[in-house]
């Protein structure tokens, strides 16, 4: 499995461990930015990994930030994205059974390491249950 990971300035540092967790437990990632605490706009380093991931180019997404909201809000500005702010592990969970999420946002201010770190276990660990959230997924796809 290949995930794209990007932060804003707010979350590199969060985005540290991330990567860490990552590669220790054996994913292969890419990281997209940006590699400092300079401060950056949230929405580009969003679209970067949305697009990548609607593109097929990775499978899933990880994106940090402040609040964990604002990537949230522009990634799922990219068609084919359903991010999903993962506040705590359980969210993490159901974000991917009943939402078929492929990008998890989170908080680099409001959880801490520990947290971040078993959400990205429960994500990784959850799959997609279709049955009846199968065609309310479908209807967040956008008709046209």
């Amino acid at each position: 499995m290949k995930i794209a990971v990007a932060s804003d300035h707010a979350g590199f540092e969060a985005k540290k461990s991330v990567l860490a967790w990552l590669e220790q437990h054996g994913h292969e990632f890419t990281d997209m930015g940006p590699y400092s605490e300079e401060s950056v706009d949230y929405p580009d380093y969003a679209r970067k990994v949305g697009e990548a991931v609607a593109a097929g180019q990775y499978d899933q997404g990880v994106l940090l930030c402040g609040t964990g909201i604002g990537v949230s809000i522009a990634a799922n500005k990219v068609h084919g994205i359903r991010a999903a702010l993962a506040c705590n592990p359980e969210f993490a969970t159901l974000a991917r059974q009943h939402n078929n999420a492929n990008v998890i946002c989170l908080s680099a201010r409001f959880a801490d390491t520990e947290t971040i770190k078993k959400s990205l276990h429960n994500w990784f660990a959850a799959d997609f249950e279709g049955g009846r959230h199968e065609r309310r997924v479908e209807k967040i796809e956008p008709c046209c």
